[in-house]
């Protein structure tokens, strides 16, 4: 048996989960099988949906609003650092003299120390003709001048009066912080441009940024365990009516008829339980008028049986003494003699299969059971029926490669069943082959009627164990059968544990299989006789044959058990 599931009180299948294995086939059960897991996994999948959209959508917002800020600030500060410079510069009178650009360049420095809030940064020279003043650049606080790139370079040499940024990568202890590089133009009198780089560490906006990332996914955990939880008590207090009633209706439907909801409230779950009480009450009342009509049915039917008993037997036995005279009368009345007997056999044989209906019906049916060979009894059924098949023109053979063994059955119920069933066939097979087939296994034995005459239509096959039914109404009866046969049979069948089932196919014939299970044994899988003919491929090719050869093999010649 696939998966891990075993049943419930509740109405919830409960799972196994320790085989790991396992896990896809119990979850897509479970999915199928339980609305509570249904409904939570949606609400999580939607609200951890909802939670990712927002969460990201608030990190990029959250992200570009820091970085924003921090650039407005990086920008202030530069550019305020920039301002102080340059006024340092014009106020400067340096006449060509080296020495006091120089003392202004460290000047310069010293007062972007005081106004940034970066302590790295470059003064770079920007002219290099020969004609002006050698002064080297100045670096400070490890400002790396790989971090400024061409294109900013060139920028800021293009516009005296721009402010350029660019993001860059912080070289910083062997690793990379986030950062910005502002790069401006300044201008000495007398001396020519330079370019003052800052360099801003953005790694605390980063962690912010990071911090505020975390706080958001953990709110977001948080809040879809809430859901789940609220979810969870929602579904569990709806649910758990909904599988009351579950519960209820599958006790009610295995026969249960005082079962009711318990109603609290005037909600909708309420109206249902009563709408629900309302209905099993309904439905007892008319089973319990039908149980009680069935009732006086059966009885009336036994009660009238038992009493045409005794006429009947007086009026058999007055038809046995006008047959037996019959040679005295003339052929009209011996004619009639012959008919009131057949007929009064017949209403016998009604009698007794109305009288085992109604012992079904009422449940007084017993087996009595004793060690059989169904092969041997299948035997003695064609033995008995020979001249009645032969009268039919048709030739019943016997199949049996199994079924040799003795196995506890009611020998009585099963010939019943078998005469029944070859009775049928005889009757049915316009004049073809019949082929009786015996088999079995360790857990059947089973028996099979195969006939090749005109068949019936699917219709017909599903009313073949309905009472009084015949296929063919318009067909006259050649054997004298009640219409209760079939019906017995399936009874019989079903006392033993077993199986009745029938294929047929217009233009095929029937094929009726009679599987009975071993003492101790439970019927599963297939029959030993396989129900449609095709599973055996010589039995079509036997009712095409005339006159056909004997198959299988005599008892005493071995073969399975």
């Amino acid at each position: 048996m696939s998966g891990r599931w075993a049943p419930s009180t509740g109405g919830t299948p409960v799972v196994d989960w320790r085989d790991w294995r396992s896990w896809p086939e119990n979850l897509a059960g479970l999915w199928r099988r339980s609305l509570r897991f249904r409904t939570i996994v949606v609400a999580l999948a939607l609200t951890m949906l909802a939670i990712l959209v927002a969460g990201i959508v608030m990190s990029i917002v959250i992200q570009r609003d820091l970085f924003d800020s921090r650039k407005e600030q990086v920008l202030d500060s530069s550019l305020r650092a920039a301002q102080s410079v340059q006024a340092i510069f014009d106020a400067a009178d340096v006449q060509g003299d080296a020495l006091t650009a120089q003392q202004l360049l460290t000047t310069a420095a010293d007062e972007v120390v005081r106004q940034s809030t970066s302590d790295m940064f470059a003064i770079v020279r920007l002219d290099s003709s020969p004609l002006s003043l050698i002064l080297p650049d100045m670096y400070s606080g490890g400002f790396d001048q790989s971090i400024v790139s061409a294109d900013l370079r060139a920028h800021v040499a293009e516009s005296a009066d721009t402010q350029w940024w660019q993001s860059v990568a912080l070289p910083l202890d062997d690793t990379t912080v986030p950062g910005i590089v502002v790069g401006q133009q300044l201008a000495m009198p007398g001396v020519g441009a330079f370019a003052v780089y800052f360099a801003y560490d953005l790694s605390a906006t980063d962690q912010t940024l990071q911090f505020v990332q975390r706080t958001l996914w953990i709110a977001g955990i948080a809040l879809l365990l809430l859901t789940g939880a609220i979810a969870w008590f929602v579904v569990r207090s709806v649910a758990r009516p909904v599988a009351q009633a579950a519960d209820t209706s599958a006790r009610l439907a295995a026969g249960d008829l005082k079962v009711r909801l318990q109603v609290r409230g005037e909600d909708e779950l309420a109206v249902l339980g009563s709408s629900f009480n309302a209905m099993a009450d309904s439905i007892e009342s008319k089973i319990r008028e039908l149980a009680d009509l069935s009732l006086v049915q059966q009885r009336f039917v036994s009660d009238v049986s038992h009493e045409l008993r005794t006429p009947l037997t007086t009026i058999r036995l007055a038809a046995d003494m006008i047959n037996d005279q019959r040679q005295e009368f003339d052929p009209a009345t011996a004619r009639a003699a012959e008919l009131l007997l057949a007929q009064v056999q017949r209403f016998e044989t009604l009698l007794g299969d109305l009288l085992e209906i109604s012992r079904y019906d009422a449940g007084s049916v017993q087996l009595e059971l004793e060690p059989t060979s169904l092969t041997h009894l299948a035997e003695d059924v064609i033995a008995s029926m020979a001249q009645l098949a032969e009268q039919h023109g048709s030739d019943v053979r016997l199949l049996a490669p199994g079924g040799y063994s003795p196995v506890e059955m009611d020998p009585r119920r099963v010939r019943r069943i078998v005469r029944n069933l070859l009775g049928n066939a005889i009757e049915h097979g316009e004049g073809r082959p019949i082929v009786v087939t015996v088999d079995s296994d360790q857990q059947a034995v089973a028996l099979g009627v195969r006939d090749f005459g005109l068949g019936m239509n699917p219709e017909d096959v599903e009313r073949v164990f309905d009472r009084f039914w015949r296929a063919d109404p318009s067909r006259k009866r050649t054997i004298g059968g009640t219409g209760l046969g079939m019906s017995i049979a399936l009874g019989d069948a079903r006392l033993h544990g077993g199986t009745l089932a029938v294929w047929s196919e217009l233009g095929r014939g029937t094929n009726v299989v009679l599987t009975l299970p071993r003492r101790g044994r439970q019927l599963g899988g297939t029959s030993p006789v396989p129900l449609e003919p095709d599973a055996g491929a010589a039995l079509d090719d036997l009712g095409r044959t005339q006159p056909i050869e004997v198959l299988g093999v005599r008892p005493g010649e071995g073969g399975a058990a």
